[in-house]
């Protein structure tokens, strides 16, 4: 075993050095290597290319899905608001839970169009958008998904956007029901009316665009 009586560190370069060692009659030079840290690279976001969208929200009599008792919708094309509407709709029980919320009642409903007399209104709105927007987008799609498995027709096929998920990775906005991400980017609400709730939705995507709309945004697939 090798006993220096001298130890000499020469620099070669920053990962690497020579060390030399001296016994007095030879020198043996030994290459030594640096370990380096390596940091991961922060992998950026994928962003969603769109150019049309539609913003819908709900509000429900009661507990069920199928309870839609009023729908608003807005579709905005290239940046654009190019269409906004707002209907009741009578839902399929005379049982009202959530008026205290929204003040609708069955008086309100009881001479408007059932969600299968309404449908044919609103299907065509969806047609040819990216996505669907919503704040807290699986009740709403879930709402909309019941109301046309209650009434036998095909719920489109568009995938659902949350504004919520958006809100929350874009200005890391919490809590972030509705309210607080329009109070935050100053957007106008009456929340828990349809028309009102559905275009602040559409605005929250619209203030996005500049700095990109998240792909995780996106509801996953059911």
């Amino acid at each position: 075993m090798l006993s220096p009586t001298k130890l000499l560190f020469i620099p070669y370069h920053l990962k690497q050095f020579y060390c030399a060692y001296s016994n007095g009659e030879k020198v043996y030079f030994i290459i030594i290597k640096m370990a380096t840290r390596t940091t991961s690279k922060k992998k950026k976001p994928e962003l969603l290319q769109f150019k049309r969208f539609a913003a819908i929200d709900f509000e429900t009599a009661d507990y069920g899905r199928d309870s839609a008792c009023a729908i608003a919708a807005v579709v905005v094309d290239s940046g654009e608001i190019i269409y906004k509407g707002c209907s009741f709709i009578r839902p399929p029980r005379r049982e009202f839970v959530f008026s205290y919320l929204h003040g609708i009642t069955w008086e309100d409903v009881a001479g408007q169009p059932s969600f299968k007399e309404f449908w044919p209104k609103l299907r065509p709105l969806f047609k040819d958008v990216d996505f669907i927007a919503a704040h807290n987008a699986s009740f709403d799609r879930s709402v909309l998904h019941a109301c046309c498995e209650d009434c036998g027709v095909a719920a489109p096929e568009s995938r659902f956007l949350c504004t919520m998920k958006l809100a929350r990775r874009l200005w890391n906005v919490y809590p972030t029901k509705l309210p607080d991400v329009c109070r935050h980017l100053n957007i106008s609400l009456h929340h828990h009316d349809a028309a009102s709730d559905a275009l602040a939705c559409a605005k929250i995507v619209m203030e996005a665009v500049d700095k990109g709309v998240p792909a995780s945004a996106m509801l996953r697939d059911r």
